[in-house]
């Protein structure tokens, strides 16, 4: 049942575009939505003002359909299309796509042996001398000679050999204490003490202690010098942001909190922030986020508000 009643011709330009905007907030509140979709959306109501105006409406009407909002918010194949961001067309399969971006690690982290989810935290004895801490949304699967990071963060202590197969690259440490981070199709490397081999692509690096790397389909990054404890922040159930952007902040906090916060503001999403959350204060960030920077919070059901 559609809850929205647009007042312009069936197939034109506006009717399209309120049709998709209402696409839009129905994934939001479906509790299947991820920071992918909430950074998909930030480029759709950016593609021009009628873009965003069309959300902005379909977003008062949402709001003046209160007593709907459950009816709405139950799986409904006919709003589930997701077309806001396919370009028009359906996948031939819906629930083969919905498991792959739903999913951490993709189908792949459906059959993960160690697993972690929205705001959990996990500790594993891998086995004598190995131990790893899983941060949240994180998806490990064991390997013949190691493990295999599919999704997440973890924090990976050794005292005998172990090899971490982390994207397109594998780890290789015998005494030492590092951290790996697989998101957005990038990952991270930071060696906390000892030293560790990273082989992308048949390039070796030596990473020793307080130097971090990043790569991604593009290759290796360079090798920086980064402050560990910042890093390991997660671990002390904080997390700390040293002139990150606002826009960063908020795909960085829905990772450990239910719901999410959807940044609508490209230009406030631009803000620079120094900051220090406890996760115990996340879910009342978004008004913290309100309060210093003037932005406006329009909450939706499933924990979802938009920031603008």
């Amino acid at each position: 049942m559609n809850i929205f009643s647009f007042p312009t011709a069936r197939g034109t330009p506006d009717s399209r575009l309120h049709g998709e905007a209402h696409d839009w907030l129905v994934l939001l509140t479906s509790g299947q939505a991820t920071v992918a979709d909430a950074k998909a959306l930030r480029q759709w109501c950016a593609q021009s003002p009628e873009h965003a105006q069309a959300f902005e409406h379909a977003k008062r009407l949402w709001q003046q359909l209160t007593p709907a909002l459950a009816q709405a918010q139950a799986p409904a194949p006919r709003h589930f299309g997701r077309r806001a961001f396919l370009g028009g067309a359906l996948a031939a399969s819906v629930a083969l796509a919905m498991v792959r971006v739903t999913v951490p690690g993709g189908f792949a982290g459906l059959s993960a042996d160690y697993r972690t989810e929205v705001g959990e935290q996990r500790r594993v004895e891998l086995r004598e001398g190995i131990s790893l801490e899983l941060n949240t949304q994180t998806r490990i699967s064991r390997r013949e000679q190691g493990i295999e990071l599919l999704e997440g963060e973890v924090e990976v202590r050794v005292a005998q050999p172990l090899t971490v197969q982390a994207g397109a690259g594998w780890l290789s440490a015998s005494q030492a204490r590092f951290n790996v981070r697989n998101t957005d199709h990038q990952v991270c490397v930071t060696c906390i003490e000892g030293w560790l081999a990273v082989e992308v692509e048949g390039r070796s690096v030596r990473l020793d202690s307080g130097r971090q790397l990043t790569y991604d389909a593009a290759g290796l990054g360079p090798v920086v010098a980064v402050d560990t404890e910042a890093v390991m922040a997660w671990r002390e159930q904080v997390l700390v942001f040293n002139n990150a952007t606002l826009e960063r902040v908020i795909d960085e906090i829905n990772r450990y909190r239910p719901g999410m916060l959807v940044l609508l503001n490209r230009e406030l999403g631009q803000r620079r922030v120094h900051a220090r959350f406890s996760l115990e204060q996340l879910a009342g960030v978004a008004l913290l986020i309100r309060d210093a920077y003037g932005a406006k919070c329009t909450e939706l059901p499933g924990g979802v508000v938009l920031l603008s």
